[in-house]
């Protein structure tokens, strides 16, 4: 429109305008992004890629371990001495997880235990892991997570301290270790259903003795009929026996 007005004023001059102005007309923009569907939408979701999680070469970190052994400090190393000890003096060795115990049932169960000769020991759970991730015992490990505590004894006393924990019921035996033998909380209680090492010995006695009577009986009954036997024959061959019976 300003090219033709342009024109139409300066029809003669022979000339154009150095600028000119055209205009265009205005495109619609119909390529908008729409929203996508919500079945798409899930169904892209749970098809997505998830690349696998990169396997770390062995080596290529520092072991945990180690890390660990490092820290270890010197009350450490004294703890874990004091468990060396416990686990090769003490012959039964239980793990029991407490549970909102206040310090006075606590102190109740220290004394009820005593007086079978259980004592009760505590540790914090990493030493124990440390120490345990390095022994045979490396199995009991899981046991200690949580508030726990140890039952130690110099002999197997199973009986006395299942029925010590019956009258606490905020403590929950996990396992333990009697006779270098790990056991469940069930194989423990099926422990303390077996009779005592004294009775056991008793009854081996008993019937060892009976065996030997028994096989001394048999071994004497032979020779005693046997020399019945040939009496009986030296009696029927004697001359003294034939004119008796003749008379």
């Amino acid at each position: 429109m300003a090219t033709n007005f342009s024109v139409k004023l300066l029809p003669n001059l022979g000339w154009l305008p150095l600028i000119q102005s055209v205009r265009h007309g205005s495109k619609a923009v119909t390529r908008h992004r729409r929203p996508m569907h919500f079945t798409k939408q899930k169904l892209m979701a749970v098809t997505e890629y998830i690349p696998p999680a990169r396997v770390v070469p062995p080596g290529a970190y520092p072991s945990q371990t180690k890390q660990l052994q490092e820290q270890d400090n010197g009350l450490t190393l004294l703890l874990k001495r004091d468990l060396k000890n416990l686990f090769q003096n003490y012959k039964m060795l239980a793990v029991v997880q407490r549970n909102s115990s206040t310090a006075e049932d606590m102190l109740i169960l220290r004394h009820r235990l005593f007086k079978h000769g259980i004592t009760v020991k505590l540790f914090p759970n990493q030493v124990m892991r440390s120490f345990l991730s390095d022994s045979v015992y490396c199995n009991m490990a899981p046991l200690f997570i949580g508030p726990t505590v140890l039952f130690v004894s110099k002999e197997p006393k199973v009986k006395q301290m299942l029925v010590t924990l019956r009258s606490s019921p905020q403590m929950t035996l996990l396992g333990a270790c009697i006779d270098n033998t790990l056991l469940s909380a069930q194989g423990v209680v099926n422990y303390s259903k077996l009779p005592s090492v004294a009775a056991v010995q008793g009854e081996l006695v008993s019937g060892l003795t009976m065996l030997t009577s028994n096989t001394a009986a048999m071994l004497q009954h032979q020779p005693a009929h046997l020399s019945a036997l040939l009496q009986q024959y030296n009696r029927q061959q004697s001359p003294d026996n034939g004119a008796e019976e003749a008379t």
